[in-house]
């Protein structure tokens, strides 16, 4: 789908849902649910989606699995949301994926960090230049969390590549954004604060617009209100929304974010939309935290009326 660039940077300054993959018994993606799934979110209110994302477990998926999870994605959305599908791994796999998704329907490709456990400033640039070069009809949003990388590395990345137009950043840090994003051009990009909704107040504070979410699987109501609000400028409002979730938040984040998939997925379970399982080197969580989950999403449906 080619659409203006105007409209994809739209679709960057809002929730950016990080779908999870569902899997069946047998182990497979669960392809009637993942649809499920997604239409529960587009239904909600949400009008951008990251298929092969973190959440969707990207890296315990099959490169057949991947492009399953992309097509199921562009055929439930069917033009009511924008899609920003993830790609990464080596170049020739990420160019590959980048082509499947353009071919399939998407608008734009989120590029995961490298993995290569040695990475220049320079190879960073020429490894997302690959790919956007690759792909010049599509958006091209490269995903940061690496500290070590300065704003005028993805500066010289979008001066050669016009269809770079945003940037997932995941560096914990709102100090090292702020300094960043300036130094690359608060402007020349569309900011989204890739650590979700706990980092989200402080990254919009220093010129982020938008903000991925797979607590959004869970509670839509509560992203779509914590984005308004941002909007608004109303933090005290914003904060209100931050203090619902912060232990769902910092459950995630147990042991540098081992639990991230498991907790979303355990909350799903609770509501009795999809299977607990995730794949390894993710595992499930023990009975007290499984009990902590359904305790708080049983008082979010509490307040909001659902059926949990």
């Amino acid at each position: 789908m080619t659409l203006p660039q105007e409209a994809l940077r739209a679709a960057l300054s809002d929730v950016v849902a990080i779908p999870v993959t569902p899997f069946a018994e047998d182990g497979s993606v669960d392809q009637d649910t993942h649809r499920a799934l997604l239409r529960r979110l587009l239904d909600g209110g949400v009008r951008t989606l990251t298929p092969n994302g973190n959440t969707g477990e990207f890296y315990a998926l099959t490169p057949q699995e991947r492009r399953l999870v992309t097509e199921l994605t562009l055929a439930e959305v069917a033009g009511r949301a924008v899609v920003l599908v993830g790609v990464g791994h080596d170049v020739p796999t990420a160019i590959g994926a980048a082509r499947h998704a353009r071919d399939v329907g998407a608008a734009m490709v989120m590029v995961h960090q490298p993995v290569h456990p040695y990475v220049a400033a320079g190879g960073w640039v020429d490894y997302h230049r690959a790919i956007a070069d690759a792909v010049p009809e599509l958006g091209v949003v490269p995903y940061i969390r690496n500290a070590g990388l300065a704003g005028r590395h993805l500066a010289a990345l979008g001066e050669a590549c016009p269809n770079v137009i945003g940037v997932k950043y995941a560096v914990p840090d709102a100090a090292h954004f702020a300094a960043f994003a300036r130094d690359a051009g608060l402007d020349r990009f569309v900011w989204v604060a890739g650590l979700a909704e706990p980092y989200a107040p402080s990254y919009f504070s220093a010129g982020a617009t938008g903000f991925t979410s797979g607590l959004v699987n869970v509670a839509p109501t509560m992203s779509l209100t914590m984005i308004e609000a941002l909007r608004a400028g109303d933090y005290p409002a914003a904060m209100r929304v931050w203090e619902r979730i912060r232990r769902f938040e910092e459950l995630r984040a147990v042991d540098s974010s081992a639990n991230n998939v498991t907790v979303v997925k355990e909350a799903l379970a609770v509501l009795g939309l999809c299977r607990r399982d995730v794949r390894s080197p993710s595992r499930l969580l023990e009975d007290p935290e499984r009990a902590e989950v359904a305790t708080i999403v049983k008082e979010w449906g509490a307040v909001a009326g659902w059926d949990a």
